[in-house]
């Protein structure tokens, strides 16, 4: 027992490393987690608190035991034997795709790095970029039954609106959103679905895995989670709205049923930027027909080491507003009352109308629209400004500007596209350089009514 024995030495640390792993697999990392995890525990008690909608218990849920409530449940459970009568391949076999698509779609939520981190850099963010003005929230979460659950549903114009709108339902509730293929590349993708995102494929879909999203989504929704949903299902290639995609929505009108299900309180917001950061990136894309777009490394690294530079010499300005405005609800419930032939196509199609109805005005986006249209000096610009304010303004659309007077406002809107290299201003003559053509003409279309086609 007490002899010596000798061992090479990559022996000796091969056995310390499978030693030292064991010990953290049996004390130290079941300790850790149990730490974090309490004082998580106390956060989401404290904030529960002070939010009009608390968090629940399933978006708190292990994630790996939502997992297996998901793989294990009965219409998964019956699209899993579909797969395998249809691919001829075992139920074994199908039953582990279906798990591998429950865990590419559950988030992981963290409380502490949403409200910790997240939040407060999104408010950084949104605040140090543009200046932020909301709209109409008051009154429209204002008679929301506290037993329904809420889903935001967002017209899509930059990738800014994750930023935008987690920092302003943080204090209401955490949100849920669906993220596409480009959040599933690391570093973002644990960072997505620690914030709630959950991943939907846009290619390669089959009927199991839309079974396995569909039953997510409606899980979540029956545990009232309070979601996002993009309805356009891309950001917009030209500046206008687009046709709906009635995936996600379709998941929550089907099989749901009035009298036993709670509520689906829908909220309309119109989101609208002075300047979009993917503008140009997404007109190229839209001239090409591309389905997606593509944002290139380096092209990001240049944009933000210039961007830094700008900071450290106290030369950026921000890029005008970034308005948000809150429509009128619509209950689930009521809706499907009324009766329609196609329930999902009526209600994306009302949702999008209650959008279009609340779009903030912009004054970038209103020079714009009078450079598409010929003027040239600045009093026509100004006459131009002056006349589409007042007739949106009627039909209830918010209109944001620093200025009454009408001159003052356009040359604002003005010295913002001459930094950017798009036009010239020579006195009240205008010179806009012909390669910004379709800029002007992606933010004319971001004006509601009346929209240059």
């Amino acid at each position: 027992m007490t002899r010596i024995v000798e061992i090479p030495l990559w022996a000796l640390l091969l056995l310390c490393a499978f030693a030292a792993v064991t010990f953290a697999s049996n004390f130290l990392f079941p300790s850790v987690r149990w730490f974090f995890r309490k004082r998580a525990e106390r956060l989401v008690a404290r904030l529960n608190t002070r939010l009009t909608r608390p968090i629940e218990p399933f978006k708190l849920a292990r994630r790996m035991d939502t997992i297996n409530r998901l793989t294990h449940d009965p219409a998964v459970a019956q699209a899993i034997i579909d797969h395998a009568r249809t691919h001829r391949i075992p139920e074994e076999v199908a039953f582990e795709t279906a798990r591998r698509y429950a865990r590419e779609i559950v988030p992981g939520f963290s409380a502490t790095l949403y409200f910790s981190i997240a939040m407060r850099l999104s408010r950084w963010l949104s605040r140090s970029l543009y200046r932020v003005r909301v709209t109409g929230e008051a009154e429209a979460l204002a008679d929301i039954p506290s037993d329904a659950t809420v889903i935001y549903v967002l017209n899509h114009r930059s990738n800014m609106d994750y930023v935008l709108v987690t920092w302003l339902a943080a204090r209401q509730t955490a949100l849920a959103y669906a993220v596409g293929e480009w959040a599933r590349r690391w570093p973002l993708r644990p960072l997505i679905r620690a914030l709630g995102g959950y991943f939907v494929r846009r290619r390669d879909l089959n009927p199991l895995y839309r079974r396995v999203l569909a039953r997510y989504v409606q899980i979540a929704t029956e545990k009232g989670i309070t979601q996002a949903v993009f309805p356009e299902g891309r950001l917009s290639r030209d500046g206008a709205l687009q046709a709906p995609k009635l995936g996600i929505l379709s998941y929550l009108v089907t099989d749901h049923d009035p009298e036993d299900a709670r509520d689906i309180v829908f909220i309309p917001v119109a989101l609208n930027y002075e300047r979009v950061l993917e503008d140009r990136v997404l007109i190229a894309a839209g001239s090409k027909g591309e389905h997606a777009f593509r944002l290139r490394w380096w092209t990001v690294a240049r944009y933000l080491w210039r961007h830094l530079q700008l900071r450290v010499t106290r030369r950026f300005t921000r890029f005008g507003y970034a308005a948000v405005s809150f429509g009128q609800p619509v209950s689930l419930h009521e809706f499907l009352w009324q009766g329609h032939d196609d329930p999902t196509g009526a209600l994306a199609a009302t949702l999008l109308d209650r959008i279009e109805a609340r779009l903030p005005v912009l004054p970038l986006a209103l020079v714009s629209e009078a450079l598409t249209e010929g003027h040239r000096t600045l009093p026509e610009i100004a006459a131009h400004l002056d006349a589409r304010a007042e007739t949106l303004r009627a039909a209830g659309h918010p209109l944001h500007h620093a200025s009454r007077d009408a001159s003052e406002v356009s040359l604002v809107a003005l010295r913002m596209l001459e930094v950017r290299g798009a036009l010239r201003i020579d006195g009240d003559v205008i010179q806009p350089q012909p390669s910004w053509d379709e800029v002007f003409a992606f933010y004319a279309r971001t004006l509601p009514a009346q929209k240059l086609l």
